[in-house]
Parts: structure tokens; C-alpha cells; sequence
């Protein structure tokens, strides 16, 4: 047999498709490893593992460059494999491989198709003049490349929607990887931080609404601070980015305190959703990693209503879906929110355990051996699935 290889688009040092990729690298221990170029230099050691010709070029790290080139880049990659799983949000699912046999299979985990051309709306790098010309011969050319996917798997509903719009195929939900099994299992991560981390925790007050992420404009952290207006708390936000300064002017006028504590650990980040009163989550994601996390912690979550967060956040019991645009509706889900901390809701996050994706993607791949409980292993038998290309149009 000639094996199998694990494909994603870039490796930036964090992410959340890195975190899957990372665990398909764990579930797949004897699959090969390819992706465009990484920014951590020997990131899976002992595993074979090649950057792409993009990687080794003057676009490497282009990302908007380099868009036109890559239905092209991705083709007739060197190696003979059996099947490729494969993470993609842009192209990488249109890999093929020069000496692979003609039973080749390629399983396809969908994080997006690429927002810069089928959401453009929702992603702003769309409306380049570079990505606005390239884009319909692009949108043919990746609805063509999707019909050659033996099987597809979307990170959402919400995704999985989105798949059947720009790809007319459907797939089925395997949500993202999450450490909710390792945040549970600590009582207080309080206790676990260093001296400065506690100093900055204790300065804090009692009672508060976190907001936490990228400061970056599609994030709406400006709304978190809005809704620590309408509930009366105070609001702590944590991160960093671009949006910093906009964000600093809108606490200036704030009608409550707004503390801001820079880039975290995870163990202050877990320490955080420990403490607050309700974590506050307005972006509209395809998943939404940080509102499982904080559910894992036992803090409720108020979220938007669109988005692959409604899928992980039940609106009364384990937080409040409202419209972040209607102050009624904030106030009243903020008050709902707040009476609902409790182990109900980290036990309702335990679905997403990053265990519970390693077995999914296991199965969903039909590649290697399946863990059973005691350890051992056994064979994942082929299962038939809605997931198989559908030659159809939804647009």
C-alpha cells in the first residue's frame, strides 16, 4: 500500500485550522504531511513532512498574491499515496498527485470554501480588485475540483450550508477539536497561574464580562463593551491586534470600566472564563472555538444568532442567543445568561472534546484503525453517508 498524506493550506503558529490540523497529525500517526509553507520550523518531528513550490517562492506568505496561482500549484504534487485527508478553507482540496493510482481517495474536512470568493460580504480581502477580477473563473474552477472528492465533512451546519451553496455537494458535521476535557479538569486554573498573571487576576473585579479574541474589526469586541453597558459590568477584554486603538476610544466614553489584559496564556484564559460572569461572543464564525472553551470552564456564553456558535451555545441553558443590534434583546439575554453558571453547562460542552473529533475523523476518513475503549483497535467499517458528492446545483 502505498499510505496516505495529510494536506492543509498554510501553518501559521496558531489558528484554529491549525488545531485541527494538528489533531488529524496525532489521529493519522503514519500519514505523510504536506502544506503550502509553515511558520514553525520542524512542527511535527519524525514525521515526513514537504512545504509546496509556493513555500520555497518569492509568494510565500502572499497570501492575496498568490490566490490566482494556487488551483494551478496544488496539482500533480510529487508522491504516490492511496488517499489524502485533506484541511482546506481555500484550495488545498484541489491537490492531486502525479503517480497515485487510479483508486485514489480524497477526503475533504471543509473549514469554508474561500470566503474571498463565495462570502465575500463576510471576508473584505473579496474585494480586492486582484481577488474581484480572478474570482468567477476561480468559483468554476473550485466547483469543478470539489466533484473530484470522495467524501466531504464540514466544521458546522452553518459550514455545510455554505458547502451545498458554492459547491452544490453535501457532507457531514464534524466539529472542530476543543481541549474541554483538559479545561474541566481543573477546579481553579487560578492556582496554576505565575505571580504576575495572578496579580493581573486580582485586580480584576468580582464580577465582570469577558470578551476575548483577535482584536480585529470583524470580531465586534465594540460590542462587548456595549453589552457590559446595558447589564451595569464592568468589561475585561483580552487580546490584541489592529483594532486596539478603536477599541481604547470607545472604552474612554464607556459608561463602565474596561480593563484591558494584552495577550494571555491559556492558563489565564481558562483562569478568566472561571471568573466571569458571562463570556460574550458577537463575532459571527463558522464554528467558534472560544465559546466551547469558556462553556468547558462553566461560564455562560451570549451570542449572535447566525453562525456555527448556535450550534454549541443552547440558547437558556447553556447561555442566550440575542440580537446584538436591539438593546431589548441584549439586556434581557445578559440577564438570562447570568443565572445559568453551573456544571450543566460544561457537561454540555463535553461533545466537542477533542477525543470526540479524533474518533469522528477516524471514522469519517475510513483510513486506519479505529481505538477502541480498552485500547486495542479495531477496523472502521465503511458506513454509507450523505457526505458523497451530490451532482446537483443549490444556487
Amino acid at each position: 500500500m502505498a499510505g496516505g498524506v495529510l494536506v492543509h493550506e498554510w501553518l501559521a503558529r496558531t489558528g484554529g485550522s491549525e488545531n485541527v490540523f494538528d489533531a488529524m497529525v496525532e489521529a493519522f500517526p503514519s500519514a505523510d504531511l504536506l502544506c503550502l509553507w509553515s511558520d514553525v520550523a520542524d512542527r511535527y518531528p519524525g514525521r515526513t513532512f514537504r512545504e509546496t513550490a509556493i513555500g520555497r517562492s518569492p509568494l510565500r506568505g502572499r497570501k492575496a498574491a498568490m490566490l490566482p496561482v494556487l488551483p494551478i500549484a496544488w496539482r500533480r504534487q510529487p508522491g504516490s499515496y492511496d488517499w489524502a485527508l485533506v484541511s482546506s478553507h481555500l484550495f488545498a482540496h484541489h491537490v492531486s498527485f502525479r503517480g497515485s493510482p487510479a483508486s485514489f481517495e480524497k477526503y475533504v474536512y471543509v473549514h469554508s470554501p474561500a470566503r474571498y470568493l463565495w462570502e465575500p460580504t463576510m471576508d473584505t480581502r473579496g474585494a480586492s480588485p486582484l481577488v474581484r477580477g480572478a474570482a468567477l473563473p476561480l468559483r468554476m474552477i473550485d466547483r469543478a475540483r470539489a466533484r473530484e472528492i470522495t467524501r466531504t465533512a464540514s466544521n458546522s451546519s452553518f459550514v455545510r450550508d455554505r458547502v451545498r451553496r458554492a459547491w452544490g455537494i453535501d457532507s457531514e458535521v464534524i466539529y472542530p477539536p476543543v481541549e474541554v476535557e483538559r479545561i474541566a479538569s481543573v477546579e481553579r486554573w487560578e492556582d496554576r497561574l505565575l505571580p504576575l498573571e495572578m496579580s493581573v487576576l486580582a485586580g480584576l473585579p468580582k464580577d465582570f464580562v469577558l470578551g476575548a479574541s483577535r482584536f480585529v474589526p470583524y470580531k465586534a469586541l465594540d460590542l462587548v463593551i456595549r453589552a457590559g453597558e446595558y447589564s451595569g459590568l464592568p468589561v475585561v477584554l483580552a487580546g490584541d491586534g489592529p483594532d486596539m486603538p478603536r477599541l481604547r476610544a470607545i472604552a474612554e466614553t464607556a459608561n463602565v470600566p474596561v480593563y484591558f489584559v494584552g495577550r494571555v496564556s491559556d492558563e489565564m484564559l481558562y483562569a478568566l472564563y472561571q471568573r466571569t460572569t458571562v463570556y460574550v461572543f458577537p463575532a459571527i464564525e463558522d464554528f467558534g472555538i472560544m465559546p466551547v472553551e469558556a462553556m468547558a470552564a462553566g461560564a455562560p456564553v451570549v451570542c449572535g444568532r447566525l453562525g456555527g456558535v448556535t450550534e454549541s451555545v443552547i440558547d437558556g441553558l447553556t447561555g442566550s442567543h440575542v440580537d446584538f443590534q436591539d438593546c431589548v434583546s441584549v439586556r434581557a439575554g445578559m440577564r438570562a445568561a447570568e443565572g445559568l453558571r453551573g456544571a450543566t453547562i460544561s457537561q454540555s460542552a463535553a461533545r466537542f472534546d477533542r477525543s470526540e473529533f479524533t474518533r469522528r475523523i477516524r471514522v469519517f476518513a475510513r483510513v486506519e484503525p479505529s481505538p477502541t475503549n480498552d485500547g486495542t483497535h479495531t477496523a472502521v467499517a465503511e458506513q454509507p453517508s450523505a457526505s458523497r458528492a451530490v451532482r446537483r446545483d443549490d444556487r
